[in-house]
């Protein structure tokens, strides 16, 4: 009898299929992981636009983990999409509710693929100062990176792309993830500060439109590869490849008409469990 590390995701729903809980599943299938997931919110969504959205009662969610928590061992836990103030403040107390320590990866979402705003702005400063404490590494672009810093945009260069993850780490990030793919040049750069060390972690980019959904796919990947008990930058180094190799697979895709998915399930990397 075998057991599969199992990845708990809290999320909106992309019916679409290319980001939040949709991603976040095909991403743990892929990499041998069991997922399981607690929606906070659906929304009508293309590969265009996001339309509208509709939140689940804090309640709902609540519910929602707490069942889960008392049936099924969890592994790792990735935070997506939350919405509002009261969302963010209850993920942090079902944080609090994990019936063990372990690895929390916070994907923070602010704003989708398309500009629409994903997070209010008045649950800033509860993602601040109530949920970065309980996570053991948050993923932030560039852009987010920015607006968690209070700042209008951080320069792409290495120092500052550096100080900006110590700065977040002052905040009270544990370790910090600043993705670099909003930058200018050849590479995708991100830069991890973990445990006091700055590793890089590069690839070249790709020329395509199919990125909808990057973020969630690499924040379940680390989160996966976290419960399968890898050290924080090999999840992070083998996330990184397993993205960008998801992203290479959907070049010749042509799904809808915007920012098309990402092909979760047909790499090289997606063929194998988890080692």
């Amino acid at each position: 009898m075998t057991t599969p590390s199992t990845i708990l995701t809290i999320a909106g729903s992309d019916g679409s299929g290319g980001a939040g809980i949709q991603a976040d599943i095909k991403t743990a299938a892929a990499l041998g992981c069991y997922a399981l997931s607690v929606i906070t919110a659906i929304t009508a969504q293309n590969t265009c636009e996001v339309q509208s959205t509709y939140p689940m009662t804090c309640e709902c969610v609540t519910a929602q983990c707490r069942t889960l928590y008392s049936d099924i061992v969890i592994d790792a836990v990735k935070i997506g999409m939350l919405g509002s103030s009261a969302m963010t403040a209850t993920a942090a107390s079902l944080l609090r509710e994990l019936p063990r320590p372990v690895p929390i990866v916070l994907d923070t979402v602010l704003r989708s693929t398309s500009g629409s705003s994903l997070l209010a702005t008045d649950a800033l400063p509860v993602m601040k100062q109530e949920l970065l404490p309980l996570v053991t590494l948050i993923t932030p672009n560039l852009p987010e990176a920015a607006m968690l810093l209070g700042m209008e945009s951080i320069p792409g260069a290495q120092e500052a792309v550096e100080e900006a993850a110590l700065a977040l780490h002052r905040m009270g990030a544990h370790s910090v993830l600043v993705k670099g793919g909003h930058g200018s040049g050849p590479l995708s750069s991100d830069c991890l500060l973990h445990n006091g060390r700055i590793t890089w972690f590069s690839a070249d980019k790709i020329a395509t439109r199919n990125t909808h959904g990057t973020g969630c796919t690499l924040s379940t990947a680390i989160a996966s590869f976290l419960a399968g008990g890898a050290g924080m930058e090999e999840a992070v180094e083998r996330a990184k490849k397993y993205a960008t190799a998801a992203i290479k697979a959907a070049v010749a895709w042509e799904i809808g008409s915007g920012s098309g998915p990402l092909n979760h399930c047909q790499t090289p990397l997606g063929r194998r469990p988890i080692e």
